[in-house]
């Protein structure tokens, strides 16, 4: 059903069995994938692609021009992938330049109220608390749980499995399969109820513990954690992970105070 009360512009391409509501918004040079659900007064704005089993909630913008002194005005990207749900009055911002583009994976979820900033890449299964902001340039990987209020800075990377609790302020990388709270930022051990719901063994936990115990209770820099972490710690995907996440942080990584 499509209600003769949106605006849909001649330019916009939309799927099969696709719900738009009245007074939706949609743009030209927009994909809508088959069987998503547009409730009324949604915008999707030009250079948005949506894939399939989307649920769009009132008041949500999708492909909102970058909040960037960067940005031109020249076309960018916005590229959705499948059964996302996002609530009432999200906004997510297409890219700042035409090489560059802001990226949502498969079966998230975005409480009322979330804010994500141009070139920011969502994996998979994520979701995002009530009124939580991720700025510019951010990476956040799969499986990442965020509670309400949660503010993270540009270029900031959460890794995947991983839980930020209500109201933290974020400024550095979040490594995977942890626990961060308070303010300032701090480690506060891992995620083992994630873990354990996702059928991840108790000796994988206790390895991913002793990682971590080398990282943040060491008294040794990151570098040199690294370095134990491989020596001592059992290889496995889980202890890759960490490596190579630790190896590529550029901001650092979140304090154990």
């Amino acid at each position: 059903m499509i209600s003769e009360k949106a605006y849909i512009a001649p330019g916009a391409k939309i799927g099969k069995n696709v719900t738009i509501y009245p007074f939706a918004y949609i743009e030209d040079d927009v994909v809508i994938g088959d069987d998503c659900i547009i409730y009324p007064y949604v915008s999707i704005m030009r250079g948005t692609v949506m894939g399939r089993g989307n649920k769009v909630y009132q008041n949500t913008v999708l492909g909102a021009e970058p909040q960037d002194f960067n940005h031109k005005g020249e076309a960018t990207r916005l590229v959705i992938g499948d059964e996302n749900i996002f609530r009432e009055n999200v906004v997510v911002n297409r890219a700042t330049y035409t090489d560059g583009e802001t990226r949502i994976g498969n079966r998230n979820f975005f409480m009322e109220g979330v804010h994500i900033s141009h070139d920011t890449k969502v994996d998979d299964y994520v979701t995002f608390g009530y009124g939580t902001k991720v700025a510019g340039d951010c990476e956040v990987h799969s499986a990442v749980i965020f509670s309400s209020g949660v503010i993270v800075n540009s270029n900031v990377r959460i890794g995947g499995a991983s839980m930020v609790t209500g109201g933290v302020r974020i400024s550095k990388d979040v490594p995977p399969f942890i626990v961060a709270t308070d303010n300032p930022v701090r480690y506060a051990g891992v995620n083992e109820s994630l873990l354990k719901s996702s059928g991840t063994s108790e000796k994988v936990i206790n390895h991913i513990a002793n990682a971590y115990r080398l990282v943040f209770h060491g008294q040794t820099s990151v570098f040199d954690a690294i370095n134990q972490v491989k020596e001592q710690v059992p290889a496995g995907k889980e202890t890759t992970a960490i490596v190579k996440f630790l190896e590529s942080t550029k901001l650092g990584i979140i304090s154990k105070l």
